[in-house]
């Protein structure tokens, strides 16, 4: 048995036990820790291939701990001690949700989700995956999409390094961009195990999370997708079930996961919504930490309001309108609204994904003046033909130059969040979503593609505010006066401009 005998708060404890390899570990065998001390716990462990199994622990209180292992993986038992410190890098714990439509840490430190989409970045070679981690920091963007499984889809027909089961896949040399939905989540060609996963192709994503997690970037983990030539789609119930226990085992104890059951679930017809349900219960319940939860759609919304749904994840339904009905959806559902897919600003010859940077933008604050949170993408056709929306690597659009700017302004925001504000028919006020903070800030004003040369204002509430003009594309903030009452406050006439107000 191997550990170390110290972890930091929110970090992630691993016990090694050597065990038997024989007949099929996955289904046959089992590891259990039973966690005591500061806080008590089972967890389940897996199996990691070579007579190896391993159990994995995130810790939620400082203190002492003892542990004890059992299960049928050995004819042993293990037992052991160690201490949890302090939180090491700043590292806040989990996300949650905070205020009802907001997101906080675990230790209360407020997070505003800025987040983008890279399916199937975990499948590239080292050196892109390197970079997309440079770019994910440099651009401020603390949330990331992307698919345990490979992808099959226009401009994704390549083949991954690895597999998540034991076998062989179809021949690939057919594929064309003329033919590939021809093979679309058709096994034909496949010869898997679905009894027998493939550790190495888990642990390449274990380390894709540590290392978002070094950069306090969430793992936003798509469990199942449509997109699919290799059968993964397409796992009955026993299988589906076999592969959630073995995903939340290895994945629950990092603070920085994320749960998506499905990306466009609704392209998946062979599953109904007590499927959906049922795969929710396997996740609750083998995950002892309640990671967030959600499910996104193509076209038909999934029912948000349902129990095991944290927050609503959203691809918008109508062709312009995306972030405009954030606030119809934060009163349908009652939670915290994430837009995580708003189009895409790109080149490609379909609709969702020739926006441009401008527009994404828009998007984005439109999202967060009316109390949701956006999602990022980016579909650039370019050589050698690596798109940040699939194979991550290196961005070439302007949006996200802009939006770390847009980050540091809801950082400085009152925490849980903002909340719409009413305001003129023509822009959009937010004012903080705690009645408390409202009273001790001011107002954030945003004029979209509205261009004013000027505002009148009144505010009739003996105080005295100062006032800043935000050119949102350009990231400038521009200090405009000190008002109180009726006042006017001269604009530049040029789209996409917002304005402060905090309360002297």
């Amino acid at each position: 048995m191997k550990y170390s005998r110290t972890v930091p708060l929110y970090g992630t404890l691993e016990i090694k036990c050597g065990g038997v390899s024989d007949g099929n570990p996955f289904t046959e065998r089992t590891i259990f820790a039973e966690i005591s001390g500061a806080e008590n716990k089972t967890v389940r462990g897996f199996y990691d291939g070579s007579g190896v199994y391993i159990v994995r622990f995130m810790p939620q209180k400082i203190g002492e701990y003892s542990f004890r292992i059992y299960g049928n993986f050995s004819d042993k038992s293990a037992e052991g001690s160690f201490t949890v410190t302090q939180p090491e890098d700043s590292q806040h714990g989990m996300v949650g949700v905070s205020g009802k439509y907001h997101f906080a840490y675990a230790d209360g430190t407020p997070y505003y989700s800025v987040g983008t989409t890279c399916y199937v970045w975990h499948l590239q070679p080292a050196e892109t995956k390197a970079m997309t981690l440079r770019n994910l920091a440099e651009c401020g963007f603390n949330k990331i999409r992307f698919c345990v499984f490979p992808k099959h889809y226009a401009y994704n027909l390549s083949e991954p390094p690895c597999y998540p089961y034991e076998g062989t896949p179809m021949d690939s040399s057919v594929l064309n961009m003329n033919n590939f939905n021809e093979y679309n989540g058709c096994p034909d060609g496949n010869s898997w195990d679905f009894t027998r996963f493939k550790p190495e192709y888990f642990r390449s994503i274990e380390d894709c999370i540590i290392k978002l997690r070094e950069l306090h970037i969430e793992a936003d983990i798509i469990l199942f997708h449509p997109y699919d030539r290799w059968g993964f789609s397409m796992l009955n119930r026993e299988q589906s079930r076999l592969y959630l226990e073995y995903v939340t085992a290895r994945f629950s104890a990092y603070s920085n996961v994320w749960w998506s059951l499905a990306n466009e679930y609704d392209l998946m017809p062979d599953r109904t919504a007590d499927d959906w349900n049922y795969y929710a219960e396997i996740i609750m319940k083998n995950d002892p930490y309640g990671h967030l939860r959600s499910i996104h759609n193509c076209m038909e919304f999934f029912d948000h309001s349902a129990a095991w749904v944290t927050h609503c994840s959203i691809q918008r339904q109508d062709i312009y309108k995306t972030a405009e009905f954030t606030g119809e959806w934060r009163r349908q559902y009652g939670k915290p609204v994430v837009l995580d897919e708003i189009a895409y600003e790109g080149n490609m010859p379909y609709g969702w994904g020739n926006i441009t940077g401008e527009e994404m933008l828009r998007r984005f604050w439109e999202a967060f003046c009316r109390g949701g949170y956006a999602g990022h993408g980016e579909t650039y056709l370019t050589d050698p033909g690596d798109i940040w929306w699939s194979h991550s690597g290196k961005l070439h659009g302007e949006s996200c130059k802009r939006i770390k700017f847009l980050l540091d302004i809801m950082t400085e925001s009152p925490a849980p969040g903002l909340k719409p504000g009413g305001g003129m028919w023509d822009e959009l006020l937010a004012v903080p979503e705690d009645d408390e903070a409202f009273s001790r800030t001011g107002y954030r004003i945003y004029y979209s593609f509205m261009r004013p040369a000027y505002r009148d204002y009144e505010i009739n509430d003996g105080c005295e505010y100062d006032v800043e003009i935000i050119d949102t594309w350009n990231m400038t903030i521009t200090y405009a006066g000190r008002f109180s009452g009726k006042f006017c406050v001269k604009l530049p006439s040029k789209q996409y401009i917002a304005v402060r107000m905090k309360k002297v």
